[in-house]
């Protein structure tokens, strides 16, 4: 049996999230997107929660194409408010639209995957997680990237938001030393 970091739960798609993106460092800056969504939605909440209603996150907000989003309409923002697919959080919503817009004018300046992995002078960082007490939800980096998004106009970019999405995109290794994922030295 393969060891795991001790988060992870027996949901299927937990695991799946786990064993193949969680952690896996990222270049993509359409998932990099995703991923910012899906944080920001994740605030005060579960984890679990999200992961399971990920496809309905993925259908609602179209595919996370930050093109489309930034021109959702009044309609468009009651009909997420309708979606019980998703988290129906006014302000959640009201984000992801500022931030797709926020998200299309940075990439005019520089690609989006090098702007986020500055924070990280672009490479990961390797902690040495060895029990469930040893993950820190914040960073210096993490501070860092918060504070630069909200000077760029992001909403719902907190340092413990920007921690969990540099966990998920791999700026941050954060797999446990006995976990089979975890590659550090």
């Amino acid at each position: 049996m393969q060891m795991r970091c001790p988060w992870v739960n027996d949901n299927p798609l937990m695991i799946k999230y786990h064993d193949e993106e969680w952690g896996t460092p990222l270049k993509d800056d359409n998932k990099l997107f995703e991923y910012l969504v899906l944080d920001a939605f994740q605030a005060g909440l579960s984890w679990n929660t999200i992961i399971n209603k990920r496809e309905n996150f993925k259908r609602a907000f179209d595919n996370f194409n930050a093109e489309k989003i930034s021109k959702y309409t009044d309609k468009d923002r009651q009909r997420l408010m309708q979606d019980a697919g998703i988290i129906r959080n006014k302000l959640k919503i009201e984000s992801t639209i500022i931030n797709a817009k926020q998200f299309l004018k940075l990439k005019k300046e520089i690609p989006f995957h090098e702007y986020i992995w500055s924070f990280v002078n672009h490479k990961p960082i390797k902690n040495k997680i060895k029990i469930i007490k040893d993950y820190q939800a914040s960073s210096k980096e993490s501070d860092a990237m918060s504070k630069a998004l909200k000077e760029k106009g992001f909403k719902f970019v907190g340092t413990t938001i920007c921690y969990a999405f540099m966990q998920a995109s791999g700026l941050v290794n954060d797999h446990s030393v006995d976990c089979f994922r975890n590659n550090s030295d």
